[in-house]
């Protein structure tokens, strides 16, 4: 009776995009929990604004970026499910060892591994779930994936903020990082993949680890491919930078209290987030009428353009309820191109390559953007703040911002023509033909 049972659910698709919504659930918790605790962190260890935008970028972009492409080439030939379990347990293991830390080096050893095991999941989530959904319900269900995101970030605000501030921030990354081991039984046990695949041979994997350069050699010569590969980087150079620094802003620019920051992070950042992820997936869906994918890169292109008159609104007033404001149309806006950019990367990549395809863009962007995004607010920030004050932050975040936002709209932009060009071809050889 149980079994049956079992083997039905394991097989229903809406079983499996919920467990996959879990899976980025608590990746966005474990990855952002950090943000809310690192005045904190800070004031402990006596810290540097630099240092702690390592701790939040290098240290976890280090191995998450470089190990992408090895795990994308043995998701394409291994249980997928299996391959997320370990990932899950490993970082949420290393997550709690984060809460154990002595000083900046463990703490950034602690955050490296974190970046190991979240590695591991992104990937193989959103190639397992283009296998479970037909190509007309994968852009909605992309988009419900996405939404794990703001609720991620909320949960991690929202606990990381409340527990930080009643039991200290061991106890919160404590919090966050045990349940993460039971979802990785649960998901080793009851997670599907459609694919029957055997484990492969020393020879073939020497064979396929040749071949691998030369599968993403031939995804990079793809023109809307590499467009949208460069216009994600640059969306998360800036969603980085800006992200791991605003609660900070908040605290140090309006004077809010560690706590209050955390829930109006929480309610932003979740609640428009969930809003943005959802309806920018449902949005692309119903306006892409000719399979082309155009309509998810437009969507992409005027979301970011929409935010550039928001900046001076957020950063440069006076008013926390105006720079709150500005935060939550800022968010909703942001959030809408997170299911289009999942969708693009599966269409312009081709079956056969998704994992691949998520991985190597999402080696480009981590390799530059993670490390990159919080120190590109850091450094002028540090060098700007004995004049400017307070002020130096928000001026930091802003400028970043509006260049990283404003190439991405233009790549999104070039992307777009490409799919219509490449849709209009097509129609033309089918109807000559």
């Amino acid at each position: 009776m149980v079994r049956p049972l079992l083997a039905r659910l394991r097989r229903d698709r809406r079983y499996v995009l919920c467990l996959l919504w879990l899976v980025a659930l608590f990746r966005f918790v474990d990855l952002q929990i950090l943000v809310v605790l690192l005045e904190p962190i800070k004031r402990e260890f006596g810290l540097s604004d630099t240092q702690l935008a390592l701790l939040t970028g290098l240290a976890f972009a280090l191995f998450y970026g470089l190990l992408g492409l090895p795990i994308a080439w043995l998701a394409e030939r291994w249980h997928r499910g299996r391959l997320i379990a370990v990932a899950v347990t490993l970082w949420s293991t290393m997550t709690t060892l984060c809460g154990q830390a002595s000083g900046f080096s463990s703490l950034f050893l602690a955050r490296m591994g974190v970046g190991i095991g979240e590695a591991g999941a992104y990937p193989p989530s959103t190639s397992l779930l283009a296998d479970h959904f037909p190509r007309r319900e994968r852009g909605l269900a992309q988009g419900v994936l996405a939404s794990a995101i703001p609720a991620g970030v909320f949960v991690g605000f929202l606990l990381g903020s409340f527990v930080s501030e009643t039991w200290g921030w061991r106890a919160a990354l404590q919090v966050v990082g045990l349940p993460g081991i039971a979802l990785g039984a649960l998901l080793w046990f009851t997670l599907h993949d459609p694919r029957d695949v055997p484990p492969p041979t020393a020879a073939a994997a020497v064979w396929s680890s040749r071949a691998l350069w030369g599968e993403c050699h031939t995804l990079w010569r793809q023109p809307a491919y590499r467009w949208v590969v460069v216009a994600a980087c640059l969306f998360t150079t800036g969603a980085m930078g800006s992200g791991v620094w605003i609660p900070s802003f908040f605290l140090r620019q309006h004077g809010l209290e560690p706590l209050e920051t955390g829930r109006w992070m929480a309610l932003l950042y979740g609640g428009g987030g969930l809003l943005g992820a959802l309806g920018g997936g449902w949005l692309a869906a119903r306006s892409d009428r000719d399979g082309s994918a155009c309509a998810f890169a437009r969507l992409c292109q005027y979301s970011l353009l929409a935010i550039l008159p928001l900046l001076p609104l957020l950063f440069l007033t006076d008013s926390a309820v105006a720079a709150l404001a500005g935060l939550a149309l800022m968010t909703i806006l942001m959030h809408m191109n997170s299911g289009p950019v999942l969708t693009l990367l599966q269409v312009t990549g081709g079956t056969g390559r998704r994992a691949l395809a998520h991985a190597l863009s999402v080696l480009v962007s981590n390799v530059i953007a993670l490390p990159l995004g919080p120190l590109l607010v850091a450094i002028p920030s540090d060098a700007w703040s004995p004049t400017a004050g307070p002020a130096a932050l928000g001026w930091s975040i802003g400028l970043l911002l509006l260049g990283c936002w404003g190439g991405a709209a233009w790549c999104f932009g070039r992307a777009a023509r490409l799919l219509t060009a490449n849709a209009t071809t097509a129609m033309t050889l089918l109807h000559s033909g």
